[in-house]
């Protein structure tokens, strides 16, 4: 085929994007004759599939800070990437474009990734561990992209089979290797797939690294080229590195003695949702005395996510099958995990018996109470070093936590959206208090009570940290939200409430008495493709041009432009920019929105609370009435901010003046 000529008349008549058409041709004449990837093009050209071409095409699939994520299937799968049948189903080959996650895309990121290394490294081979999670042509691009490291001259650490994100924080510290990958789309849609980078830390990259390394990917091409050089291999990773990463998360646990008493009388089902989770959760609550059970049709690895409309422990409907094992063993809790692992939901059981799923907030100030209120209990937090400890959080994560950290005195400090920046704060509080440590003294290796004295002495003891979408973290060991470690931690706060002669729901109610009520309400618009890409980016921009005035007939008093303004956090460093916007409403509301990093959509964070009377508890009545009041204002706030949203991203930015107030 003549691809110019094939592509001259869709382009001239609107159809195929200039940007896609560039990228398509490009593509094309690089791939070989006879090539799946010229078959499948022929097929999207002859089929006039324009929309698909674009949205495959219309851009190089972009290396963030959050590395890469785009969709590994496309919408319309061509004959030759079907290919021979696989098992489960799956596509042969990966989907073709340059806007896709596919062998091409994989390479780039693990040059650039590797080229950086090499610059920054003082001294010595670099090495990088790789992992990935049970999702579709998972494994061979982990495979792929440990042979391209060793081509780079960087040896790879290559799990033997699906290992989870946080494991692969953990291992990256362990191994004390340069870097990390873990091949994951977390809890997106099957037909998705992304590469996640990990420094030296364990944590995301983050500044000054990201740039560079984004500088790095960009410039490089594939060239297909795995042969090893300068001595670098891939070395498989065994059995031990499992057993220390499962060390490390049962350290979480701040009373194990609570659990070994309290945790036989607990029942739990678990699921993993087709993913990684099973490795270590049910090793790590069998371990404790904790009764645990899987749910059978939900254990094994399955790409598809057969069982779910979308494997993401935040939708209630991922939870349905646990809680019908649940009702009928009687089970105090279900916990379930996304596919890598990072993120875990929970179901509890009431007073009533029904199952009452819990929002990400609500899990992270249960666990945070109950961790900070029993340290206070030990002694090990005191009046004289309770400023020594800190809770870490988003800025869209309920301030809820924040006022029990304070209560208790300890510090808060709030990052942007992404766990990358709570493992940030972290490595800023491992660096302060090595900087007074002895000469020759070694971090990682301080058992983590003597770590702690530490940090209670002279440094920043970390108690926990989260967001609000699901994520929770308990030691510094991992520098990633852990769902491993999270459940061990919500079984033995589960164990601490019951010796309260309380449940989970009733522990909350505790809490909501004293603090108030604090409800929380995540809004989004989805927009895909290359048309929604556009939109999201008018979108955005409307709120930095043409702020609202008024939300749902409620004055915004004050707002913060994440992007413009110059913020700081509780220890006095510069926020990094962002696009992101909070808006604070008249009577104490407040609405975040800023844009999804690893999907096509613009997330609206809402929030509001309802507190008694200074120096006065909620009666259960007047707690009642509190909570249906804030969740209606919340839901009726929606209703107009999603309204004033729509007509923002429809309309062209210069007409957003003339607007009218939603």
């Amino acid at each position: 085929m003549d691809i110019f000529s094939a592509l001259s008349q869709p382009v001239m008549k609107g159809l195929i994007l200039e940007s896609a058409a560039k990228n398509l041709a490009a593509t094309y004449n690089a791939a070989p004759e006879g090539s799946y990837v010229r078959a499948s093009v022929d097929e999207l050209l002859n089929e006039r599939l324009y929309r698909e071409i674009n949205d495959r095409f219309y851009r190089t699939l972009a290396f963030g800070t959050g590395g890469l994520r785009g969709r590994t299937i496309g919408r319309h799968v061509t004959a030759a990437e079907r290919g021979t049948p696989n098992p489960l189903g799956r596509p042969q080959f990966p989907c073709v474009g340059t806007n896709a996650m596919n062998d091409t895309n994989v390479e780039r990121a693990t040059r650039g990734l590797c080229r950086h290394l090499r610059e920054v490294a003082s001294s010595g081979q670099p090495t990088i561990v790789i992992a990935h999670d049970t999702r579709h042509f998972s494994e061979e691009f982990a495979a792929l992209a440990a042979r391209v490291a060793t081509n780079e001259g960087v040896t790879a650490f290559l799990f033997p089979a699906d290992r989870s994100t946080p494991q692969l924080s953990f291992t990256v510290r362990h191994l004390r290797a340069s870097a990390g990958v873990v091949i994951t789309a977390s809890h997106n849609p099957p037909h998705d797939n992304g590469y996640k980078a990990y420094f030296s830390d364990g944590a995301q990259i983050v500044e000054p690294h990201a740039s560079a390394i984004i500088r790095r990917v960009n410039e490089v091409n594939a060239t297909g080229n795995l042969e090893p050089t300068r001595g670098a291999k891939v070395v498989t990773l065994g059995p031990e590195v499992d057993e220390a990463y499962r060390h490390a998360a049962a350290s979480s646990l701040i009373d194990p003695a609570m659990l070994q008493r309290e945790g036989p009388k607990l029942k739990i089902v678990y699921t993993p949702l087709h993913g990684t989770g099973i490795r270590a959760i049910r090793p790590l609550l069998k371990a404790h005395g904790v009764h645990v059970s899987v749910v059978p049709d939900q254990e094994k690895p399955d790409g598809r996510f057969p069982t779910v409309a979308s494997p993401n422990p935040e939708n209630g409907e991922a939870l349905s099958h646990a809680i019908g094992l649940a009702r009928a063993e009687g089970a105090d809790a279900v916990i379930a995990t996304d596919p890598d692992s990072d993120r875990m939901g929970v179901a509890v059981r009431t007073s009533s018996g029904a199952y009452e799923l819990l929002t990400g907030n609500q899990i992270g100030c249960f666990l945070a109470h109950y961790r900070i209120s029993t340290l206070v209990r030990h002694g090990v937090l005191t009046p004289q070093n309770a400023s020594r400890a800190c809770l870490i959080k988003t800025f869209v994560t309920t301030e809820l936590q924040a006022a029990i950290a304070s209560k208790f005195g300890l510090k808060v400090v709030n990052t942007l959206t992404g766990f990358k920046y709570i493992g940030e704060k972290l490595r800023e509080y491992e660096e302060q208090l090595m900087a007074g440590a002895p000469a020759g003294s070694d971090y990682a290796s301080l058992p983590p009570a003597d770590r702690r004295a530490a940090h209670l002495a002279r440094g920043c003891y970390f108690v926990f940290g989260g967001e609000e979408s699901y994520g929770y973290l308990g030691t510094d060991d991992v520098r990633d939200k852990d769902a491993n470690a999270s459940a061990l931690m919500f079984a033995e706060a589960m164990a601490g409430a019951r010796s309260q002669g309380l449940g989970v729901a009733e522990y909350l109610d505790k809490i909501y008495s004293i603090f108030g009520f604090y409800w929380e309400k995540l809004g989004q618009v989805v927009l895909e493709g290359a048309e929604g890409s556009a939109k999201i980016a008018r979108l955005l921009e409307s709120y930095a041009s043409a702020p609202p005035k008024e939300i749902g007939g409620h004055r915004v008093e004050g707002s913060e432009n994440f992007a413009k303004d110059t913020l700081r956090d509780a220890d006095g460093k510069t926020i990094p920019k962002e696009k992101m916007f909070i808006f604070h409403l008249d009577g104490g509301a407040r609405i975040a929105v800023r844009g999804s990093g690893t999907e096509p959509k613009v997330k609206f964070y809402m929030f509001a609370s309802s507190r008694p009377a200074p120096g006065k508890l909620f009666e259960p009545k007047e707690l009642e009435a509190a909570k249906a009041k804030t969740r209606k204002f919340l839901d009726d706030l929606w209703t107009a901010a999603e309204r004033d949203a729509l007509a923002r991203a429809d309309r062209p930015t210069r007409q957003l003046d003339r607007a009218p107030a939603p």
